[in-house]
C-alpha cells in the first residue's frame, strides 16, 4: 500500500525519462509532496520555484507557451487560495496545459492544522471553466490519472491524498475520463463518494453488511467533466442516495449529485461531509470520527436515515 503522493512522484520520473516535456515546478514542499524524487532522479526536470506560488504558476503558463506540460507541486490549499487569481487568469481563461497537483488536500494533512487543511478544493474548482477535477481513490487510479493528464491538453487539477488507502482498485486499472464506477452491489441503500473517501466509504459498506444492510458504492473520480447519464444509470431507481466526501458538503461532490438529481430524479438523498466551518488539528482518526466521515461514523448515519 503506498500513498498517493509518493506514487505521483515516482509516476513523473519515470514519464521524464521518455518525455523531455515533462516538468515540475515545486513551491517549496518537495520533500512533502515527494516531488524531491525528480530532483534527485531528473534534476533537469524540476525548477525549484520557493515560496512564491504565483510566481510558480506564471512560469508555468510560459513554460507551456514553448512546449512544456508543467506540473505544479505544493499543498492543495496554495493552489486553491494563495495563486487562486493566477489560476483563474492565466491557466483557467487560456486553457493552458498545466497540472495543479493539489497535495496534503482534504482534512488529513499530517495535522499542520486548519491553515493548511483545504476542504473548499473541489467547490472552488469545480465551478472553474474549463478546469478537469479528478480525485482518485487510491495508488492505482492516481498513477493512471496522471498519465492520462501527462497527454491532456488543457488545465486540470489533481487532488492527491497525503497517507495511503486501503486500495479500491487493482494494477490493471484504466482511467476513464468523467466516468463514474461501480466498486461495490447493494440494493438497499446507495453510496456516492471521491477520492481516497472511497475506500473508507468501502469499508462502511461492510460495516453495514455485518448489520444486513446491503449498500451499492459508487466511485466518481471525475467531479468534472463528468458523464450525468452514466451516473443516473448507476443510481438506477435508489430510493435512498447518500454522498460522502472528504470535504466541506457544499459545492463539491454533494453539490454536484444533488444538481443532478433535483433536474432528473426524485430519489431522496443525504450529503455526508463536513459542516459549513473551519475545521481543526488533530490525528488523522480522531478528525474523521469527528467530523462524521470515518467508515463508523458513516455507517451509522446510513442506518440513521434508512430508519
Amino acid at each position: 500500500m503506498k500513498a498517493q503522493r509518493q506514487v505521483w512522484g515516482e509516476t513523473l520520473v519515470e514519464l521524464s525519462k521518455t518525455d523531455s516535456r515533462v516538468v515540475i515546478l515545486d513551491g517549496d514542499l518537495a520533500t512533502s509532496t515527494k516531488a524531491d524524487l525528480m530532483a534527485n532522479e531528473n534534476p533537469d526536470a524540476f525548477v525549484q520555484v520557493g515560496i512564491a506560488e504565483q510566481n510558480m504558476v506564471g512560469m508555468a503558463v510560459g513554460m507551456s507557451t514553448v512546449g512544456y506540460r508543467p506540473w505544479l507541486s505544493t499543498f492543495g490549499v496554495f493552489l486553491t487560495n494563495r495563486a487562486l487569481d493566477q489560476i483563474r487568469m492565466l491557466v483557467s481563461q487560456t486553457k493552458a496545459p498545466v497540472r495543479l497537483a493539489a497535495s496534503y488536500s482534504g482534512l488529513l494533512n499530517g495535522a499542520a492544522g486548519k491553515t493548511h487543511q483545504d476542504i473548499e478544493d473541489l467547490a472552488v474548482m469545480r465551478a472553474m471553466p474549463n478546469m478537469t477535477v479528478i480525485a482518485p481513490a487510491d495508488e492505482y487510479e492516481l498513477e493512471a490519472a496522471v498519465r492520462w493528464a501527462a497527454e491532456y491538453d488543457g488545465p486540470v487539477y489533481l487532488r492527491v491524498a497525503r497517507d495511503p488507502v486501503a486500495p479500491v482498485f487493482t494494477e490493471s486499472y484504466e482511467f476513464e475520463i468523467g466516468q463514474p464506477r461501480l466498486v461495490r452491489e447493494g440494493g438497499d441503500a446507495t453510496l456516492i463518494s471521491t477520492g481516497v473517501q472511497t475506500s473508507r466509504t468501502v469499508e462502511a459498506a461492510e460495516l453495514l453488511a455485518e448489520s444486513g444492510i446491503e449498500a451499492k458504492v459508487i466511485h466518481v473520480p471525475t467531479l468534472k467533466p463528468l458523464d450525468e447519464d452514466a451516473l443516473l444509470q448507476l443510481i438506477d431507481s435508489a430510493e435512498q442516495v447518500f454522498t460522502v466526501e472528504e470535504h466541506t458538503k457544499i459545492g463539491g461532490l454533494g453539490g454536484l449529485v444533488a444538481e443532478l438529481l433535483s433536474a432528473e430524479s426524485k430519489t431522496r438523498l443525504t450529503r455526508i461531509g463536513l459542516e459549513d466551518g473551519w475545521s481543526e488539528s488533530g490525528s488523522n482518526d480522531f478528525l474523521l470520527d469527528k467530523y462524521g466521515i470515518s467508515p463508523k461514523r458513516v455507517a451509522e448515519q446510513v442506518r440513521e436515515q434508512l430508519a
